[in-house]
């Protein structure tokens, strides 16, 4: 009967064993992660703040002729 509690005690890792675990494998995720070239991040930010300012503008145009559209119709 004690060998069975001292084996279900070994196959059960500590809850702080798993924090460590935890982190340790973030760790190595990380590593392996192929990271842009700053020219890269830089490049891709301003196509992404292009992006949002044409659909803003777009947005924007699509509301202002909706608006006056509405306000014709209803007086």
């Amino acid at each position: 009967m004690l060998d069975v509690a001292k084996k279900k005690e070994a196959t059960q890792p500590k809850k702080e064993y798993r924090i460590v675990r935890y982190f340790r494998e973030v760790k190595a995720e990380l590593q392996k992660v192929i990271w842009p070239t700053r020219q890269t991040a830089v490049r891709l930010t301003l196509i992404v703040l292009g992006v949002t300012a044409a659909m803003s503008v777009f947005l924007g145009f699509v509301d202002w002729v909706f608006s006056r559209l509405f306000g014709l119709l209803l007086g």
